[in-house]
């Protein structure tokens, strides 16, 4: 049943990619037989559901296959070695990517977690299919969350709010965005959804006159000023409506535009026409424009976005675009196998994407370990951009209530790490200052100049926080590692050692013993205070002994002594 189900969406592909997709379908369900979902459903229903969604965005026959076994290696004693054999090591490389790391290694919950989404997003940022195959994976998930515990629910749903949902939107998978937005508000507050989806639907009866009138009058509209045009009253989600009445404390009757109208044309030249027909129809808000067409958002989304004065003074949100661009929108990143169009605006948002995950792999190796990497990650997540230029008429796109030094460490790390002042509009302004649409920024640098911890109290980009902290660790662990050599040759000289005694096998040796990386490490640990100069002296003496080399150390009362092998510390301590 579940095969014959698959096979309807697979046709797009070869007969031969088709086979092998059957055959990954036949080991999972093997794998997976005598499990059960938390429903009662065979467990296979889940795999099957999972590439059934990629199948609508017609990825190709590895992330099907991928998809088909992402829980075979978690979950069943097959490994990634028989997936690599049977398969093929790119499916298992993806499998791998989605598959979650065993908690026994971590000591919390929160680590576990992060270093989960450390590895999957890292994973994502070599093959993007990796988070197509998570997304997809997620949403069924969460589409069947009905069967678990509440306390579980409502955990699984903060994670999908936090983290899935805002890739989602990054990635321009706008239908995928909107649907784990609204279920993961569904099962965290379930009587605030309830209540909200029952106002909706009244709602919905209430002004389907209004919207009616709204969609005949803008039709005729643009048809009188020679536009073609597809026009549609759409619904806005219902977190997206909660969220506004949150952030604006509006209670639900005070939120107007909880419909908006989308306008799909021909061409670009056929928006800015039916954006100023719409104009002469309808007064527009003042500030409510947005033209995402010049300016594309950071994941490629290309719309023409106002907000008119419709009748009774009710507010109308319009978005204009072309059918390409609606593409995009809705497919995001998965447009590049849907729609193999070759339209310049879709390979810009590839390159957009591109760019933000390899953004991913430099955040990584500046950030110190996967709880601060997730931290800086979801910083980069926050959706709402402002977009300034530089001096050479660049556009760069930040996060709101981004400063110069955010923009500095995007256009490159030296540039960031060597910044000592900014012109915004050609007038010198602080470094701290929030940056806004249109601004010009020029950063000035000096070629001695060095991050400065106050800093870290105003960006608010991943990759500026990550290089910051990275520098100022860097400086801090050299500074305490040249502190900690001198106490430890203090330490040995108290001894009665000298430093130069302690040769690199010895060192080498303590490595082993104390499981650190470098002596650099060991050294920063004395000047910090986290080990004591006096016991790795001790230590270096007593394998010393042990050795072979001298027996007794004596200085101020402190006497170290061999007996059976191994060595006594024995203090004794004597009035001056």
């Amino acid at each position: 049943m579940h095969l014959a189900e698959l096979a309807e969406h697979i046709s797009y592909l070869k007969p031969d990619d088709v086979a092998l997709v059957e055959k990954a379908y036949l080991f999972s369900k093997s794998a997976h037989e005598g499990q059960f979902r938390k429903s009662g459903d065979p467990y296979i229903s889940h795999p099957v559901a999972v590439a059934k969604l990629l199948a609508k965005w017609h990825l190709d026959a590895q992330a099907l296959m991928a998809a088909l076994l992402h829980d075979v290696v978690e979950d069943t004693p097959a490994t990634k070695q028989q997936v690599s054999e049977q398969f093929g090591k790119p499916v298992a490389e993806l499998v791998d990517g989605v598959s979650k790391l065993d908690r026994i290694e971590f000591q919390t919950e929160a680590h576990a977690q992060a270093e989960n989404f450390r590895k999957m997003l890292l994973a994502m940022a070599r093959d993007v299919r990796v988070i197509l195959i998570k997304l997809a994976d997620r949403l069924h998930n969460m589409r069947t969350l009905d069967s678990m515990a509440t306390e579980k629910r409502k955990r699984i749903a903060k994670e999908t709010l936090e983290i899935y949902a805002p890739i989602a939107n990054r990635l321009g998978l706008n239908s995928v965005y909107q649907e784990l937005d609204d279920l993961s508000f569904r099962y965290m507050y379930p009587t605030r959804y309830r209540v909200l989806a029952k106002a909706v639907k009244a709602a919905r009866g209430n002004r389907r006159a209004l919207v009616e009138k709204v969609q005949d009058a803008i039709q005729s509209k643009l048809k009188d000023a020679g536009v073609e045009a597809a026009v549609t009253g759409r619904e806005k989600h219902l977190y997206s409506i909660y969220k506004k009445m949150q952030g604006k404390s509006l209670t639900f009757s005070e939120v107007y535009d909880i419909y908006g109208f989308r306008v799909i044309v021909k061409d670009v030249p056929a928006c800015y026409l039916a954006l100023g027909a719409l104009h002469g129809l309808y007064k527009p808000i003042p500030g409510k424009f947005k033209d995402y067409i010049a300016i594309p958002k950071g994941n490629g989304y290309q719309s023409l976005h106002t907000t008119l004065f419709g009748p009774y003074g009710t507010p109308l949100e319009v978005q204009i675009r072309t059918q390409d661009m609606h593409k995009i929108a809705e497919a995001g990143v998965a447009s590049h196998w849907l729609y193999k169009t070759g339209d310049e605006s879709a390979k810009d948002a590839q390159q957009k994407t591109h760019q933000w995950l390899q953004s991913l792999l430099e955040i990584q190796s500046e950030s110190g370990d996967a709880i601060e990497f997730l931290e800086h990650i979801k910083v980069d997540l926050f959706p709402d951009e402002v977009y300034v230029f530089t001096p050479k008429g660049q556009i760069m796109a930040l996060p709101r209530g981004a400063t110069a030094v955010d923009l500095a460490y995007s256009v490159h790390t030296d540039i960031g790490n060597r910044c000592i002042a900014v012109k915004i509009n050609d007038e010198l302004a602080p470094l701290r200052t929030e940056l806004r649409n249109g601004d010009r920024v020029e950063v000035i640098t000096a070629p001695h100049a060095h991050p400065n911890p106050a800093w870290l109290n105003y960006v608010v980009t991943g990759k500026a926080r990550a290089h910051i902290r990275h520098y100022l660790k860097t400086m801090h662990s050299q500074e305490a590692a040249m502190l900690g050599e001198r106490l430890l040759n203090q330490a040995l000289r108290a001894l009665r050692a000298e430093p130069g005694m302690i040769d690199d096998a010895r060192w080498s040796e303590l490595l082993r013993e104390t499981n650190t990386k470098s002596k650099e490490e060991i050294l920063a640990d004395i000047g910090l205070g986290k080990r004591l100069n006096l016991v790795i002296a001790r230590r270096h003496l007593a394998a010393q002994v042990a050795n072979g080399g001298q027996a007794h150390f004596r200085h101020q009362g402190v006497l170290l002594r061999q007996s059976n092998g191994m060595v006594e510390d024995i203090l004794r301590f004597f009035e001056p």
